[in-house]
């Protein structure tokens, strides 16, 4: 039987230099002389075989001599190009060190340059002349069996905007992350880009832009697009889990609502930010010996992240025992037009639900003397707007202010860690969307929380997928904000920590899929038999990138 399972093996896998060119199963040197007799691969490497290890080793090596963050990137995309399980297991070693670079902050700067650093396609591109057709254009896609879809249509990537087709490096990125810190298998992941058009001008006449070049479609034609598409993914990969990702806000929410009561979706950029911003704050009210009931949190920014944090805030205050109007009481937004009270024009129903009965305020500062927040969350993607002046209100309300300036990439943070902690003489509390070194300030050294999505989203996709959910519900991302929150610990408090260390992402993805898939199988929404023992399923089903030999 084994020796049959072998041979199975050997005939489904590509040859010679098929193989080498397939990244899911090229091992380059790291064949051994038997495997390069049987896969026609004599002669086609150099003599010596190397492990793992040694590969790692090798790489490593060479990316850390790369003089910028891009050519890192670009080196580290070339790797995934052709050996994945190489890339995968440098990522996952050295996780701290190389997300930033496969993801963001540095992916910001990728897209913004993806038509001039294109070398192959990942993924598929959807575009809007291909109505109609859907279907089957995915299934060219030649992996039938894919557990999770990331789709953006580049609208509003991170903070930069509208990059159409260049948004790509987004669910590449992201799925990078679901193998990384979750362990679901590259084979099984498909990024997908829905070109619909860019309205920025600087691409359009871009000789070197890889999209369309055309205005974004809108209304009803773009509405119809997608609905086509949920509706033929789904089918083609039937109970996929499909996230969206950087969907513009006037679309974010909208979609969202329009597909989660029929099919196995999620909006990252709304759900997942709630999460681990939910989770951070938690973790804050630990370490300020307080409760959400006695803060009064202002949000720099009225977006789909900023309603998702808010909308999390306000369930878990509820789960303690406030109402929702109590919660809402608690809970204020500043938009692009001041703070969003009863009254003002043009407020979306999202806003409408927690506009407060006073006198309207345009300026931020203004806003922060009037309200006297205890917690300030920047999710506006307006660089420097936390000034010297805004800070230092904040600590003159507030023994110890909270400061989370959450706008992605880096350059487009409303503060940095450092200028946090001084301008409030080393009291604030600080977390931020990019990651930001410690900061040392009259003797002390602070750690600054990093509010990064992938704590949440890849666990509760794998709790999802493990389960085949029929749905991800809001429930889901609350257990994940407390079960990542339960996981700081009294050593990490003591250094001023919010979130756990990265270093141990696969384990906390882990617990969060446990509780995800529990919630799944208590709640008659999973749709495969629920396993004798949860947690030990998960770990045996989880992706270890470790070369498999095929003799």
């Amino acid at each position: 039987m084994a020796n049959k399972k072998q041979n199975n093996t050997l005939e489904s896998l590509p040859k010679g230099t098929d193989l080498l060119h397939d990244p899911l199963f090229n091992k380059g040197t790291a064949f051994s002389n038997q495997e390069r007799r049987l896969l026609n691969l004599e002669g086609l490497l150099p003599p010596h075989v190397l492990n793992l290890d040694e590969q790692k080793m090798k790489v490593l090596e060479t990316v850390r001599a790369k003089g910028t963050d891009m050519e890192k990137y670009i080196y580290l995309m070339s790797l995934q190009d052709r050996n994945e399980t190489l890339f995968y297991r440098l990522v996952t070693d050295e996780v701290e060190e190389f997300m930033p670079i496969i993801y963001t902050p540095t992916v910001g700067q990728a897209c913004q340059e993806y038509g001039h650093i294109f070398r192959r396609p990942r993924g598929m591109y959807i575009c809007r002349n291909d109505k109609g057709f859907i279907k089957g254009i995915l299934q060219n896609w030649r992996r039938k069996n894919v557990d999770v879809i990331v789709v953006t249509d580049g609208e509003r990537i991170l903070g930069l905007g509208d990059l159409g087709a260049d948004g790509m490096g987004i669910p590449v990125g992201k799925l990078s992350l679901y193998t990384v810190c979750a362990g679901i298998h590259p084979i099984r992941t498909l990024p997908i880009t829905i070109d619909v058009g860019t309205n920025n001008e600087e691409l359009l006449n871009d000789p070197l832009y890889i999209g369309l070049r055309m205005k974004r479609l809108v209304g009803e034609a773009y509405d119809e697009l997608i609905d086509e598409f949920v509706e033929a993914a789904s089918e083609v990969f039937p109970k996929v889990l499909i996230q969206f990702e950087d969907f513009a806000n006037q679309n974010a929410y909208r979609l969202l609502n329009r597909y989660r009561n029929n099919y196995c979706t999620f909006n990252d950029d709304i759900q997942g930010t709630g999460g681990v911003i939910l989770a951070g704050l938690l973790t804050v009210m630990r370490y300020l010996k307080s409760s959400f009931q006695q803060q009064r949190i202002l949000f720099y920014g009225a977006g789909s992240a900023a309603i998702g944090i808010a909308e999390d805030i306000a369930s878990k205050m509820v789960m303690d025992g406030a109402s929702m109007q109590e919660a809402k009481e608690k809970i204020f937004f500043f938009d692009s037009r001041g703070l969003v009270v009863k009254g003002r024009d043009h407020l979306n129903p999202n806003k409408e639900k927690f506009a407060h009965e006073i006198e309207g305020e345009s300026n931020l500062l203004e806003a922060i003397k009037k309200i006297k927040p205890t917690i300030i969350i920047g999710v506006s993607g307006q660089a420097k707007v936390f000034t010297k002046e805004v800070i230092e209100e904040m600590a003159r309300l507030n023994d110890r202010p909270v400061i989370f300036a959450l706008s992605n990439p880096t350059t487009k943070y409303e503060c940095s860690a450092e200028e946090a902690y001084q301008w409030s003489e080393g009291r604030a509390v600080f977390a931020s969307g990019s990651p930001f070194d410690p900061v040392e300030y009259k003797g002390k050294t602070f750690y600054p929380g990093q509010g990064n999505n992938a704590y949440i989203f890849p666990g509760v996709g794998l709790g999802t997928v493990i389960s085949k959910s029929k749905y991800v519900v809001d429930e889901m991302f609350i257990i994940a904000a407390q079960t990542l929150a339960n996981m700081v610990g009294e050593e990490d408090l003591a250094m001023g920590r919010m979130y756990p260390s990265l270093k141990n992402i696969r384990n906390i993805s882990l617990n969060i899929a446990t509780a995800i898939a529990e919630y799944a199988f208590d709640h008659d929404l999973a749709q495969v038999p629920r396993p004798e023992n949860i947690r030990q399923h998960i770990k045996e089903e989880v992706y270890q990138p470790e070369y498999k030999s095929y003799v």
